[in-house]
């Protein structure tokens, strides 16, 4: 997922943490659980020295999510008083924003706001723990948006709670401050009696950073620890491509890790810290991995169009495929290189990546840029009517993955191993990530699509060859060559079914003959004329009514074989001809798992492209 930090000039670390009395004009929110069994926070907050009529206003969009997400639908029993106590009547222009005209130049609004969803998008409360997103828990006002933040977080008296938030510190452990209402919002907070581990870890310029997991979760003491080893690994391993740490902002780095039997299962990175949720511990780490890459690429290496982030709409980037995609990409490799992902597994990983793309429908209708431009209504967004996506939408993340497969490997290949996909993500950080530190008080540079053009070129030190990667495979729709490029890594492309018949990976509804999902264009059904709902009752003059019984009839034939088909559509009976294909599905395949042997220049190949970059992962 991906989170973007918003405009901010970093104020002084030591003056946020001095104390917890508000800076002049400072918004003031406090925040508490008088019934978290219920599943509720009550709020107040506090906005000073307003002019003229208060807007105050909950979020439709959040940090990492790029739909529209109604947020106010959660929120009740809204009051609003002035400064003296007196309340105001509040007016409601729309549904999500509350106006309060009357007033002394102090508006305070409390109301109540429901939340029972773990993930990293929503509010999510019991008596186990609050998990805050704070989009979906604060409101906010228009025109104060650049104004001080102070937060006081008051828990149950009953529960054995403390904080862990992006935030930064002050001398009361539940009061918080931010610089203004981006970086608020771009700090999820977990109260709960979690689990805490950290590391230290040293940038080349000898400044230290602590890493922390904050570990609430049902699970032992060991698996805390194994997961916390993990991340350690994974947090080395990612810095190594980029070959320093971001300036935190706080100092710190944490890992907010919920893992309870009723959690969703979802990553939601942030400027200096992530939310990681889901129902277990175990196979946590791959989350955690791609979560962390994010605080270069996509925190700090911004695209444009998420610059600044909007919370009043969807937001919309044509860069997702670099964003989310090549983050996507770097997941696994860092699990691989880490040694917690079995080299054998991260190649079938990337196998399914590339055949998806190569083989799926999508490609047909869109290049990996347009399927960025599709986020608001693919990312977590909610319709009632059928759509076509499944056979018109290839992920971003997939797509994404899959470029940057190809580009990794074809800048080894052009040059001998010497320049990889690594440094063209130092490239991007040290032109549009690095310039935004603290040290600047300054944003990025958010790139554009030339920028990314120009970058490879620099890279490869071959402008014909990004412009005719980046025009065939990025804003065009041609598919990688992958076939080739995997050689140099001593592997093979295998069909998933050679020489068998196929028609198409068509979804059946249960044991009957019904088909239950869209058809994939291009496929031997496709062109025959089935579709969704569609109903087959005979194939090669044999009645079929079952998903086995069409395998049957397949598995008589081969490819290039032309055979009757009969079927009920909406309209009625229909017979055709269907043309039977091969199955185009393939997989990755070590030349020594099929009997061949690895050369030793394949074999330092893979080693130099799955093998680890750093001599040692302890950091302490």
């Amino acid at each position: 997922m991906s989170s973007i930090l918003r405009s901010f000039v970093v104020v002084s670390f030591a003056a946020l943490t001095a104390a917890a009395q508000p800076a002049p004009h400072s918004v003031v929110y406090r925040v508490s659980f008088p019934a978290p069994e219920h599943r509720y926070a009550q709020v107040e907050v506090t906005f000073p020295h307003v002019n003229g009529a208060l807007q105050a206003r909950m979020s439709r969009s959040s940090p990492g999510r790029y739909a529209v997400h109604e947020f106010a639908k959660n929120v009740y029993d809204v009051h609003a008083y002035d400064g003296a106590g007196r309340e105001r009547e509040t007016l409601r222009p729309n549904p999500y924003q509350w106006n309060v005209a009357a007033h002394d130049g102090t508006v305070k609004v409390t109301y109540k706001v429901y939340g029972d969803l773990v993930d990293g998008t929503y509010l999510g409360i019991d008596t186990t723990h609050a998990h805050m997103n704070l989009p979906a828990t604060l409101m906010w006002a228009r025109g104060l948006e650049d104004r001080p933040v102070r937060i006081t977080f008051v828990p149950p008296a009953n529960l054995d709670w403390k904080a862990a938030t992006q935030l930064f510190p002050t001398s009361d452990p539940w009061t918080f401050t931010a610089p203004n209402l981006q970086y608020l919002f771009d700090s999820p907070t977990e109260l709960s009696a979690y689990a805490l581990r950290e590391f230290a870890v040293k940038n080349p310029d000898g400044k230290s950073f602590t890493i922390r997991t904050a570990v609430h979760a049902d699970a032992s003491r060991e698996a805390v620890d194994q997961y916390a080893a993990g991340v350690e690994k994974i947090v080395n391993e990612a810095m190594a491509v980029f070959g320093e740490f971001p300036q935190y902002d706080t100092g710190t780095y944490t890992f907010l890790a919920d893992y309870l039997p009723w959690n969703a299962g979802d990553g939601m990175e942030h400027r200096n810290s992530t939310v990681v949720t889901g129902r277990s511990l175990q196979n946590a780490l791959g989350t955690a991995s791609h979560e962390f890459f994010h605080c270069w690429n996509v925190e700090r290496i911004r695209p444009q169009g998420l610059e600044p982030f909007n919370f009043e709409d969807a937001n919309l980037t044509d860069s997702l495929w670099l964003a989310e995609g090549f983050t996507q990409y770097y997941g696994s490799l860092v699990m691989a290189r880490a040694a917690l992902m079995d080299r054998d597994r991260a190649i079938d990983g990337f196998a399914r990546t590339a055949n998806e793309v190569v083989n799926g429908p999508g490609r047909q209708f869109r290049s990996a840029v347009e399927m960025s431009r599709m986020a608001p209504f693919v990312d977590a967004a909610r319709s009632v009517d059928r759509t076509n996506f499944s056979t018109t939408f290839i992920s971003y993340y997939t797509y994404g993955a899959a470029v940057a497969l190809g580009l990794d490997l074809s800048l080894r290949e052009r040059t001998d191993g010497k320049v990889t996909l690594d440094d063209f993500m130092r490239a991007m950080w040290k032109t549009h990530g690095k310039p935004g530190g603290p040290e600047a008080g300054l944003v990025a540079k958010p790139y554009s699509l030339l920028d990314v053009r120009d970058r490879i070129a620099e890279v490869s030190d071959d402008r014909a060859f990004a412009d005719d990667f980046f025009n065939r495979y990025i804003a065009g729709r041609e598919a990688i060559d992958y076939a080739r490029l995997v050689q140099r890594a001593g592997l093979t492309l295998r069909r998933r079914s050679p020489g068998a018949a196929w028609m198409g990976d068509l979804a059946f509804a249960g044991q009957s003959a019904t088909i239950a999902a869209l058809v994939d264009p291009g496929t031997p059904a496709y062109d025959a004329g089935l579709e969704q709902d569609d109903v087959i009752t005979a194939l090669d003059g044999k009645s079929v009514a079952s998903p086995q019984e069409v395998q049957q009839v397949l598995r008589a034939h081969k490819p290039g074989d032309r055979i009757a088909i009969e079927f009920t559509r909406r309209s009625g009976p229909v017979k055709a001809t269907i043309a039977l294909t091969e199955d185009p599905t393939f997989a990755f395949e070590p030349v020594e798992r099929g009997g061949g042997t690895l050369t030793a220049e394949q074999k330092a190949f893979r080693d130099a492209w799955l093998g680890s970059r750093v001599p040692s992962v302890s950091r302490r």
